[in-house]
């Protein structure tokens, strides 16, 4: 099947007075129709500037210094900011963390949402208004009549990432980049958002990019996951299979860092150090100084490169088959999928 997006060797670079940043420094991956892939990483990996990178919306100072980006055939860096505005909102769109960032506090919902629709389709208001109810029907708002009447202040945190989520269904695009669309939300909004995305993607064929932090919802929404560490992608694959059996040592303490009921009392495992830099990389592999794993071999710079069928890692010593640390990955992962199934068998009917 060919892809819907091909990403290459993209870099974006920004250039300050201190020196150059590589926020996403030869990031590469490919998504499918109706797929989705989770970008996970800590705070500073190059998540968010690898979504603002796809949709052309990087300000100055920083910039696409190189690779490709490949939508449905076009490449969009060479394309330029008329094509961008084309696709924009229409067969690409983006939730953002904050909803404020997506809604005007000073105009009602079915003015922004009417001219959403009207700037990239020739329609009458009355057809745009009847898509823009059903869109918000469709995120779980009751009253969409009476809700589209309102401004952003009169809605709860839950329910402007709702209408942010809705607007970007508008124009049922081909694929939604979401930046950590339900981090500030409750568990039961959250999941209800979860379940919503998960039936789009599988009835219309939508593609997803969803940017987060948190193992445990992508291990039960994810196809694929990516992980990224210093503006590098540093293990792909299966999210099952990553989950499960974490082959790069970052990989690995991201999960064990999650707690976990059986160790109620006990010190949580932890990464030691801190995220370097993007002014100042260490010599070589970026995650060395924090590695316990790490030696002289680790002073050059390792591929991203296939350890195990269908799964890339980026380090000269990945873990190797552990029954002891599997059995826990593995329990994990099953304590995720379960936390979430649960939410959402409980508060989707």
């Amino acid at each position: 099947m060919t892809a819907l997006l091909s990403v290459e060797g993209l870099q974006t670079h920004f250039f300050t007075r201190d020196g150059v940043a590589k926020a996403v420094d030869g990031v590469s991956f490919s998504l499918e129709r109706g797929q989705i892939l989770g970008l996970v990483g800590e705070s500073g990996s190059g998540k968010s500037v690898t979504g603002f990178s796809l949709l052309g919306l990087v300000d100055p100072p920083g910039r696409i210094v190189g690779g490709t980006i490949t939508f449905d055939g076009a490449e969009l860096v060479k394309g330029g900011e008329p094509m961008m505005r084309n696709l924009r909102g229409k067969r690409i769109a983006m939730i953002f963390q904050d909803p404020m960032m997506t809604l005007n506090p000073v105009l009602r919902i079915d003015t922004q949402m009417v001219e959403t629709v009207l700037a990239h389709e020739k329609v009458s208001r009355a057809e745009a208004l009847k898509r823009c109810r059903e869109a918000l029907v469709m995120v779980g708002i009751a009253s969409p009549d009476e809700r589209l009447q309102s401004y952003p202040h009169q809605f709860s945190g839950g329910m402007r990432q709702r209408v942010a989520i809705a607007i970007a269904l508008l124009h049922k695009p081909d694929l939604i980049i979401a930046d950590e669309p339900t981090t500030a939300l409750d568990v039961t909004i959250q999941a209800q958002i979860l379940a919503e995305v998960q039936k789009l993607c599988a009835e219309t064929g939508t593609a997803m990019i969803w940017i987060t932090h948190d193992l445990a919802i992508v291990s039960g929404l994810a196809d694929r996951l990516a992980v990224m560490y210093a503006g590098r992608v540093v293990e792909e694959g299966e999210t099952a299979r990553v989950i499960e059996r974490p082959l790069h040592p970052y990989t690995k303490g991201l999960i064990e860092s999650v707690p976990q009921g059986k160790t109620r009392g006990a010190r949580l495992q932890q990464i030691s150090g801190m995220t370097p830099s993007l002014l100042n990389l260490p010599q070589g592999c970026a995650f060395r100084p924090r590695c316990s794993r790490a030696d002289e071999a680790c002073l050059e710079e390792p591929a991203l490169d296939e350890k195990l069928p269908d799964r890339k890692v980026r380090c000269f010593h990945p873990w190797t088959l552990d029954p002891v640390a599997d059995a826990r990955s593995a329990a994990l992962a099953e304590k995720a999928r379960s936390r979430t199934d649960a939410i959402v068998t409980e508060t989707v009917p």
